[in-house]
């Protein structure tokens, strides 16, 4: 974890994402499994290239400090992306999560095969998207989620909709509703905050 990445839930009344706005669905099938696509979900969608080619990808830290908080209770993070990315394998390593995939074009068959390997029905998973390609692995979970600017297509197989853009909060705001949705938040909040 990096030092940016401290495991510091936000304090009653101040969080994104207070309990009266946690989703009804994840609270009546408490999440187990979260699966996040990467451009426009972890990242803002921008890439920058150098004049080597070399590829850039922006991350918000709250994001990651959200994930980093999943896996202390137990909840599983997989990343899967439609493009081909070494840095998708970076971030991964860097949040310790073992299930990263990128350059996956068919991304339903690989999240229905992730939840078989991980042993976690669709009723307890939370697919997080964006865009058209996020749509299919949408159907294969029972829990999906759109960020605030996805696409009108992706909101509409959608079960909640965050308040924040991917790339900026969005992640940390799915995060927050599964840890109050499974009855997390005030042992977690003690843990980080002793």
């Amino acid at each position: 974890m990096t030092g940016s990445e401290r495991l510091s839930p936000l304090p009653e009344g101040r969080s994104h994402s207070p309990a009266s706005t946690v989703p009804k669905q994840l609270v009546a099938n408490p999440p187990q499994l979260l699966i996040l696509d990467v451009d426009g979900v972890l990242t803002d969608n921008t890439i920058t290239l150098d004049e080597d080619g070399c590829e850039r990808k922006r991350f918000f830290v709250p994001d990651g400090a959200g994930i980093r908080l999943l896996q202390r209770v137990g909840v599983g993070v997989a990343l899967v992306s439609g493009r081909q990315s070494s840095v998708v394998a970076a971030r991964a390593r860097e949040l310790s999560i073992e299930h990263a995939a990128s350059g996956v074009h068919q991304k339903k068959p690989h999240v229905i095969e992730l939840m078989q390997l991980l042993g976690v029905p669709p009723e307890n998973t939370v697919y997080v998207g964006d865009d058209w390609i996020d749509i299919p692995p949408m159907s294969a979970v029972g829990l999906p989620i759109a960020v605030a600017n996805a696409i009108p297509e992706v909101h509409d197989v959608a079960i909640a909709t965050t308040t924040r853009p991917g790339g900026a909060g969005a992640v940390r705001e799915v995060c927050d509703w599964i840890i109050r949705a499974r009855g997390d938040h005030e042992r977690l909040a003690e843990e980080v905050t002793r």
